[in-house]
């Protein structure tokens, strides 16, 4: 298995040779042209309007029905104060206002307060084009973020306190890094298991990610992970999967995508085994004026059969951007689900971009839960003998480039009811509408 013990041995023997090799960087004479100091800033306003998302029973007034105002500005600044050697610190203020659910992050679905917090602190030694280390909090994303990404969507996004050693060749690179995930906390500073000595789950996050192009026309990944954890009996499981993605303008238009993991080890003390995949394919006209393209794809991911028998097949989704890929509504994380999809796109100018997807969707296995996009909630207790079929969902979303330090984005999805949620209690339709302004500088 990969263990954390054999990851930070590894980098314990790189980073002070990194550390040594910037130190040295740093001691040398630095010119005014050399040195170099920038400043950034992100004001990010969105306004979301969500009906039945939570219950899906029109009869029940949810504090989750309502309207509401996320607000979110970050600010930055980066200094190079010689070549090889960066240091980067970001802060984030992030807000919830006009709603009536709590403001804590993550209760109720919500997004929460949390006043102005060290997002990002880290030190880079070394070149990222050939060998570099990034010791502190930072953003990881890896692939398409279906496992491991920053989180765009959520208010407060996600930041890891990290050890990462990157090195890179012309057409490869592999990352090996040992993490522990940031915890928004309302009131109190934001930390990691691995600043937080009080935590009893101790949660440690590891692995090897591994990128090629040497088959031109597609990115081939290759990845191995381990998660590590002390509570509720104790977790230690390891990941290992594979990503290939086409380029559609080195294939005449067409473009595919897979993505498929196993996992095996233990979770929660039982022994785990689970399996998730996505396959996609689609054609884009890319000579036709608005570019249309048109797109199917599945995505699976296993579920468990029996909660009593000692064993787990339920898909560990770890820490991804589920809302990207399983519809806006975020009614369904990477686990326990059959998705096929059916992806339309135009693009009437260069700075708008339309786009109509279409989702059915079915639980894997009814002796397990359907999981919410937060992977934490479910949306109605476990129901054995319950119809698979869960719904479908409706998703339209305009990107517009309005101005050079401006972009917009609109969208309004709606999820239609199916057989399990009869079978389960009310079946009512729900709807989600949004417009978000982010402005950068």
């Amino acid at each position: 298995m990969l263990r954390l013990s054999r990851i930070v041995p590894c980098l314990s023997l790189c980073v002070p040779l990194l550390c040594e090799a910037g130190a040295k960087v740093a001691d040398s004479v630095v010119t005014p042209s050399e040195e170099t100091l920038t400043f950034s800033l992100e004001a990010r306003l969105r306004g979301e309007w969500r009906e039945n998302n939570f219950d899906l029973n029109s009869s029940a007034d949810a504090l989750t029905d309502d309207v509401w105002l996320l607000s979110r500005l970050r600010l930055a600044a980066e200094w190079r104060p010689a070549s090889g050697f960066r240091i980067v610190i970001e802060g984030q203020d992030a807000r919830e206002f006009f709603s009536d659910r709590p403001k804590i992050p993550g209760q109720l679905g919500a997004e929460g307060d949390d006043a102005f917090d060290l997002r990002q602190a880290f030190v880079e030694l070394g070149e990222p084009s050939h060998l570099s280390a990034s010791i502190g909090r930072q953003e990881m994303n890896y692939g398409d973020g279906r496992l491991i990404s920053r989180s765009p969507w959520r208010n407060v996004s996600q930041t890891f306190d990290a050890v990462k050693l990157h090195y890179a060749s012309d057409k490869w690179w592999l990352d090996v890094f040992t993490s522990s995930v940031v915890r928004a906390e309302r009131g109190e500073f934001n930390q990691s298991d691995w600043l937080d000595d009080g935590d009893a789950r101790n949660q440690f996050f590891s692995g090897l990610y591994f990128s090629t192009t040497a088959i031109d026309v597609q990115v081939t990944d290759l990845y191995a992970f381990e998660l590590h954890e002390e509570d509720n009996g104790g977790s230690d499981f390891v990941t290992l999967g594979t990503r290939m993605k086409a380029d559609a303008t080195k294939l005449a238009g067409w473009d595919y995508e897979t993505e498929m993991a196993v996992q095996f080890g233990e979770r929660y003390g039982k022994d785990l085994n689970a399996f998730a995949g996505h396959w996609g394919v689609g054609y884009k006209w890319l000579d036709v004026p608005w570019k249309p393209r048109l797109g199917i794809e599945y995505n699976y991911a296993s579920g468990d059969s029996n909660a009593a028998d000692g064993r787990v097949g339920t898909f560990q989704n770890l820490f991804p951007t589920n809302h990207l890929f399983y519809g806006y509504i975020d009614v369904f994380a990477w686990q326990n689900m059959h998705n096929p999809a059916v992806m339309f796109s135009v693009e009437p100018s260069s700075k708008v971009k339309l786009s109509l997807d279409y989702h059915l969707f079915w639980l894997a296995n009814t002796n397990d839960g359907w999981y919410r996009a937060n992977q934490t909630s479910l949306v109605r207790p476990i129901t054995p003998g319950a119809s698979s079929h869960a719904g479908s969902e409706l998703d339209f979303r305009l990107q517009w480039k309005a101005l050079k330090h401006l972009d917009v984005l609109a969208g309004y999805s709606r999820f239609f009811a199916g057989p399990y949620l009869d079978d389960t209690g009310a079946a009512d339709d729900a709807d989600f509408a949004y417009l978000m302004l982010t402005f950068k500088l």
